[in-house]
């Protein structure tokens, strides 16, 4: 994290690497700290022809000059974003190139009296200077940059804030100092930080990650300081924690959407089980480096016979390696992603729901002209299959799922006009949803009541329904590095719903077809309890209650032909308007910090839904018809199919 002694290198491109064009609800990245999200402020003498210095390893083979700097957490998560390269706000590599700047202002050194100033200082508020005193670029701080030129910050736009090591090694924060002290200029520093995120917010930054300072006191740097002052490491420790505690109090008065990283917390599960994350379980972790430490490692350092920094944790005495870096994106990006998936929840339900109506509404038009006798009963025993598509969205992950169902039914003939009836559904689905194949599954009952009405052409029908949601295995699934995590849970919820529809049949009385002009008219309201991911890792979410409701209009056309006497084949298309089509929203907070939650946009339901459905019905008894259907909704994002087959009865 301190500034690199290094001349002036000759101008120079920064390495890109393809977007991984991933879709989100953020219009861009800017990033201010210190080395461990430098983008490459500095000049690179040693390395080809057109780099720019990052404070972690070279990418390889040789690991020597030559090589470009591999890139560091926050340019991973611009990536994973889709948000495009994130390169240096300051760089004078650019400048003498005439490319423009980049939103990262990082700079390898900075305080947390320089970060902020990076935001809101008028004078060197973007500074990349040598340690010898050497200014190779100055630039104004961000926010009075951006007035400068009559902008204001886009509401959309994703910060990130992250500082306090070089407050330690600069002995701003003096574990030599009385206790009383240190822990007031620990106190401080994490005021300074807590501020640069106040101006952010005041200039209108609503989303903001704040990473927690890692344990300066568990670094190589630390290891090698311990052997001198043995008492060191551990009060280093302690007054990181000081820092953490205070960050955290006074993120929490902040009115913007705070993503903390509880990176401490992650470090010690990586270290707990170094082999699980590709690193070398026979090594200090903590006290081993790659390069330029005091206790390079033997196995895979870069002076070993197999230099390997994908091993380490540490590239040098403070800085991680790649490895290192992308673990971090990685936990980043997890919970930045993680409303996408959990927004899905209620669309399951709302599946289940409308594949029940799909099936009921078969039923019913098997039916047309055709109802048992009056005081009769009929009855139905229904099986179907339902698979169900998203498309990924920039608040919400892709995903596909399986489902299966068993309905049991029954309908009474009241008069010549009426009959009234009931359905009970029991529905299982499963979800995939993410870039790691998220596994949701939900278990649904169902219970509908109808009403029918047919008298002179024109019909009716309307149903009410209600449902228990067993939301059970909920697996949230992401990568960290080279391993995978999984966070799981269990959850309830309900639903409710009234449909109705209504029509004329242009058909003659006693002709062996039907077609019907209908209107529709349907809402629907899910409501998914919160719940908690088990456990208290650095990873492990809890989400609050979701609500989803939808007011949907229709128009359609159902028709039905007889075949044979035995035999009918019948079919529907509508379209229909959903009226609450806003994008939904998810409020999360790790549970190893609670009191630091944060809504994100999640799913934004499609405004126009298309769907059709067909069937075919032949009757095996004068008392008993076999029956089978297919339906298709398709939005503009969205699909969902299902088949069912059917027996139906009278007695």
């Amino acid at each position: 994290m301190k500034r690199i002694l290094t001349p002036l290198a000759a101008a120079c491109l920064l390495a890109s690497l393809p977007s991984l064009a991933s879709a989100s609800p953020y219009s861009g990245l800017v990033v201010f700290g210190d080395s461990l999200s430098d983008a490459g402020q500095f000049p690179d003498a040693g390395g080809p022809l057109g780099s720019t210095l990052r404070f972690t390893n070279r990418t390889g083979p040789t690991f020597g000059s030559g090589e470009f700097f591999a890139l560091n957490a926050t340019q991973i998560l611009s990536l994973r974003l889709g948000l495009g390269e994130l390169t240096g706000s300051t760089s004078p590599v650019n400048a003498a190139l005439g490319l423009a700047d980049g939103t990262n202002y990082a700079v390898g050194g900075n305080t947390t009296a320089q970060i902020l100033d990076s935001i809101t200082g008028t004078g060197e508020g973007s500074v990349v200077e040598l340690t010898d005193g050497t200014n190779l670029r100055t630039r104004p701080g961000y926010l009075v940059d951006l007035a400068a030129r009559g902008e204001r910050i886009d509401p959309n736009t994703l910060f990130y804030v992250n500082g306090g090591g070089n407050d330690f090694l600069d002995l701003i924060i003096n574990p030599f100092a009385a206790p009383e002290v240190a822990t007031l200029q620990a106190q401080g520093s994490a005021t300074r930080l807590a501020d640069s995120v106040r101006a952010l917010q005041g200039a209108g930054a609503r989303y903001i990650v704040v990473p927690l300072l890692g344990d300066v006191g568990k670094t190589p740097n630390a290891a090698a300081l311990g052997v001198i002052f043995p008492a060191l490491p551990e009060t280093v420790s302690g007054l990181v924690a000081d820092f953490n505690q205070e960050l955290v109090s006074q993120l929490a008065g902040i009115d913007a959407e705070i993503i903390p990283l509880n990176v401490p917390l992650l470090v010690e599960e990586v270290v707990a089980s170094p082999a699980l994350f590709g690193f070398d379980p026979d090594a200090d972790l903590l006290a081993t480096c790659f390069d330029d430490c005091a206790n390079q490692s033997a196995s895979y350092g870069i002076d070993s016979s197999t230099p390997d920094p994908s091993k380490l944790l540490f590239d040098d005495s403070v800085h991680p390696t790649s490895a290192g870096q992308q673990i971090f994106a990685d936990y980043a990006y997890s919970l930045l992603s993680a409303p996408w998936e959990l927004s899905l929840l209620p669309e399951m339900a709302h599946g289940t729901l409308r594949a029940h109506q799909d099936q009921l509404r078969s039923e019913l038009l098997a039916d047309w002209e055709a109802w048992q006798s009056i005081g009769q009963w009929r009855a139905f025993v229904n099986a179907g299959g339902q698979r169900q598509d998203f498309d990924e969205q920039d608040g919400s992950a892709s995903g596909d799922g399986n489902g299966y169902s068993l309905n049991l039914g029954g309908s009474y003939r009241l008069d010549e006009a009426w009959r009234v009836g009931m359905a009970l559904g029991l529905y299982e689905q499963e979800l995939e949803a993410g870039p790691a194949d998220s596994d949701y599954d939900l278990r649904s009952y169902l219970a509908t009541a109808f009403a029918q009405y047919q008298h002179n052409r024109w019909w009716a029908d309307v149903a009410a329904s209600a449902g228990h949601l067993d939301y059970h295995d909920l697996q949230r699934t992401f990568s960290l590095g080279v391993a995978a995590r999984s966070e799981k849970g269990d959850s309830d919820g309900q639903l409710w719903a009234l449909s109705g529809r209504a029509g004329y049949d242009i058909a003659q009385p006693g002709d062996s077809w039907h077609l019907s002009p209908f209107v529709s008219a349907d809402y629907a309201r899910v409501e998914v309890d919160g719940y908690a991911e088990k456990g208290a890792s650095a990873t492990a979410l809890r989400f609050d209650d979701q609500e989803r409701t939808s007011k949907r209009l229709g128009v359609g056309l159902q028709g039905q032909w007889a075949v044979s006497p035995s035999t009918q084949v019948f079919a529907e298309i509508a379209r229909e308007r959903e009226y609450e089509d806003d994008s939904s929203e998810v409020t999360v907070a790790l549970n190893s910090l609670p009191s630091l939650d944060f809504t994100l946009q999640g799913y934004t339901p499609d405004d126009r839904l298309d769907r059709a459905s067909v069937g075919i019905s032949h009757r095996l008894t004068n008392d008993l018809a076999l029956r089978g259907a297919y339906s298709l909704r398709k939005g503009e994002e969205d699909q969902q199919q299902g088949v069912s087959l059917s027996l139906a009865w009278d007695w």
